[in-house]
């Protein structure tokens, strides 16, 4: 039995990441094993450019936060060696950036499961998630639709406005 001490100090991690995890728009489950600590470097910073809190966290804390919180269908994830990628503004960007990190390092990184919205999600959802491009590129594919027909008909008017405009042809001296 741990001391009173530990007891504490792991019931306050407990409720931190509770409430991490209730404030949370979405997140994932990593299993991170073989990653060398230039790789894992590299994904962190990637994390925090991208507002995605990533943390390597004990599979008991975790699944103690996960019932707390009414995740306990991820429990069976929660075995070998286990990081969480959550992100509280942008439900796309922890899978996002994660599944690109696990296609980059080829098997030492696999995706386990993941959340949205305080419900679990299948793998199917999470691969879903992960091939939606990011929010900056969504919304300049939505403004690129919206532009293209105005584009279109100003090169159209251009064109013929040039060839309205262009000097006859002199006729030719006979």
């Amino acid at each position: 039995m741990p001391n009173a001490k530990v007891l504490s100090e792991k019931q306050a991690i407990v409720a931190a990441l509770t409430e991490k995890l209730q404030g949370a728009a979405a997140g994932v489950l990593v299993d991170y094993k073989g990653i060398t600590v230039a790789e894992d470097t590299a994904l962190r910073a990637e994390c925090r450019k991208n507002n995605i809190d990533y943390a390597v966290i004990k599979n008991t804390m975790l699944r103690f936060a996960f019932n707390n919180v009414g995740l306990s269908e991820l429990d069976e994830q929660l075995n070998g060696t286990t990081a969480l990628a959550i992100c509280a503004d942008d439900p796309v960007a922890p899978a996002r950036v994660v599944a690109e990190f696990a296609k980059k390092l080829n098997g030492k990184f696999e995706l386990k499961g993941g959340f949205m919205e305080g419900k679990a999600v299948s793998m199917e959802t999470v691969n879903a998630l992960a091939a939606i491009p990011a929010l900056p590129v969504l919304q300049a594919q939505v403004l690129g639709t919206m532009l293209a027909p105005i584009s279109g008909l100003a090169c159209v008017l251009k064109q013929i406005a040039e060839k309205n405009g262009a000097p006859a042809e002199a006729p030719a001296a006979e």
